[in-house]
């Protein structure tokens, strides 16, 4: 008795009303492959999901198909419509549901002639929909000459297509319309909230995204928009750049999560970043976007220094920062000077005088002009410290921390002067070494920048001793070891450490024994791996290539990933 009220309870919950609605739904649709089809089937999937989910219940307390064919008498023409229907089939939910249904109709044991003519049409839809063999798809392939995948695949693409051209002729029209229809385009975004992850309405995608940046004011359906952005993210959604950069234009939620999700992707990277930094960070497409739309470089700027002001000694995060720059600088210009903004758009908050020597390339700036270069960015900034010293408002302060996080941003320049360093004469040293400082310590809290810059030079000399000596003196392997060890300048020793097994010209074995005695604990490892990322990044983009340097790096971050 109770399996039978059971069973009322389950088959009450499909209710006339409701399967006489879906009937006459997939009747209407059949295999219409026009537009207006495509959108009524798009605009009802989820609600069609629901009632295949209600069926599928009910069918799931049912002893026998015999019994299932009495209580629901629709259900072999129902699904047997929507196996046919492109726009159902191309959607995996609602295919995974009417696998799912077709499977509770099958007889194991078949018990009469009915469950066996049964058994047969459930072969061959099952095998319509899970493969390209059985009866229904040899009559597909007669009569239409393509697999059953291959037809709807083939289906939806033209209805797409359609739809699609329908779009670009709407673009096309724009300068002579009045008004865009922004009812019809919602109307089709809508339709697509269901299929966006179906590799085939990938141009559709693209078409609408780039009505909304000729028009303006495309009204676009929010889901739709939440739905792409997810399958980016999720990779089942494959776009081309042109559309995934207007994705975030339209939509500046999407552009932040971009964001986020690339530095997450590095944090959690890091023995594949950096060995290619460069290549992943323009792989984003981040730079290319931020080249073209001022906003774009804006945004994902803003999250960045936000995330770096909460973790400020994070190498990790100023890596990224550096190459996303760099990347973005090339990009930049790359462009015809008449299409470029003016550097001042893209950093608004800079004192203008520091714009041109941070932002100028180390490549740009022949190699004996480096020292020079270097000198005059060091007067700018320590001119922005003095004011900061001598202020009494806060502008002071902020001047000097947008003067610090311009040199994050171009920290190519501190990675230049600290492979001058190397081999660097002591009278040369005072400025290179300051500069190394701001960049590791920006702030004076205590008066304490005369104390960093003494570590900086006392770190310089034993490592002058350490790399420049043979054989290196253990005395200064035990002092750099020990200064590595303080929390209070670990990156500034480890940055100046980094660039000496780089660019000092003993032999490799012997670089690589320094390394594996000072280079001990795993999470500085970690941190010397980024720093020679950045090098390799440097290096990259170098005017001239140095076989002997690339070798050496290559073999260090070898040695440091190994162990």
């Amino acid at each position: 008795m109770r399996n039978t009220l059971l069973k009322l309870e389950k088959m009450e919950a499909v209710s006339d009303t409701d399967v006489q609605f879906w009937m006459a739904k997939a009747m209407n649709w059949g295999e219409d492959l026009s537009c207006s089809a495509l959108l009524d089937t798009s605009r009802h999937l989820c609600s069609l999901r629901s009632f295949l989910q209600q069926v599928l219940q009910g069918l799931q307390q049912m002893s026998s198909t015999s019994e299932a064919m009495k209580t629901f008498p629709f259900v072999g023409q129902f699904l047997g419509r929507l196996c046919w229907n492109p726009c159902v089939i191309a959607d995996e939910r609602s295919q995974r549901l009417l696998l799912q249904c077709l499977s509770c109709l099958y007889s194991a044991e078949p018990l009469n002639a009915v469950e066996r003519k049964a058994n047969m049409w459930i072969k061959d839809m099952l095998c319509h929909l899970i493969s390209e063999e059985g009866s229904v798809a040899h009559t597909t392939v007669k009569h239409a000459g393509v697999t059953p995948k291959r037809y709807h695949s083939e289906a939806l693409q033209k209805v797409v297509s359609l739809m699609t051209e329908e779009v670009i002729k709407s673009c096309d029209s724009l300068p002579n319309t009045a008004r865009c229809l922004n009812g019809n385009i919602h109307t089709m975004s809508t339709a697509c909230v269901a299929l966006v992850i179906c590799p085939e309405m990938s141009p559709l995608i693209g078409a609408l995204l780039k009505h909304f940046m000729l028009c303006g004011s495309s009204c676009l359906n929010q889901e739709f928009i939440k739905e792409i952005n997810e399958a980016l993210i999720s990779k089942w959604l494959v776009l081309e750049d042109e559309a995934v950069v207007n994705l975030w234009c339209y939509s500046p939620s999407c552009l932040e999560g971009a964001a986020v999700s690339f530095l997450e992707s590095v944090l959690s990277g890091h023995e594949t970043m950096t060995q290619s930094l460069d290549k992943h960070v323009n792989d984003s497409l981040l730079p290319r976007a931020s080249a073209h739309h001022c906003h774009i470089f804006l945004t994902v700027n803003e999250i960045y220094r936000n995330v770096l002001t909460e973790i400020d000694e994070n190498l990790a995060v100023r890596a990224l920062i550096q190459v996303f720059t760099a990347c973005f600088l090339q990009r930049l210009t790359g462009q015809k000077p008449q299409d470029r903004l003016p550097l001042r758009a893209f950093f608004p908050n800079v004192t203008p005088c520091l714009l041109t020597p941070l932002l100028t390339a180390p490549s740009e700036v022949p190699r004996e002009a480096w020292l020079d270069h270097l000198s005059w960015i060091r007067s700018l900034l320590q001119s922005v410290t003095e004011n900061e010293e001598a202020g009494e408002d806060g502008r002071a302060y902020q001047a000097v921390f947008e003067a610090w996080f311009l040199l994050v941003q171009c920290g190519y320049w501190v990675d230049t002067a600290a492979e001058l360093l190397v081999l660097a004469a002591p009278e040369n040293a005072k400025s290179l070494l300051w500069l190394l400082t701001f960049f590791h310590h920006p702030t004076n809290r205590g008066h304490q920048r005369s104390q960093q810059t003494a570590v900086a030079r006392e770190a310089w000399t034993h490592l002058r001793m350490l790399f420049l000596t043979r054989p290196p003196p253990p005395r200064h392997l035990c002092a750099v070891k020990e200064l590595l060890s303080s929390s209070f300048s670990a990156n500034l020793v480890l940055h100046l450490f980094s660039n000496f097994t780089v660019f000092s010209h003993g032999p490799v074995s012997i670089i690589t024994e320094i390394t594996d005695k000072v280079l001990t604990e795993a999470a500085v490892k970690r941190r010397a791996l980024w720093i020679l990322a950045l090098i390799r990044c440097r290096l990259n983009s170098a005017a001239t290539r140095d076989d002997r340097v690339y070798s050496r790096l290559r073999t260090l971050q070898d040695t440091l990933l190994q162990t």
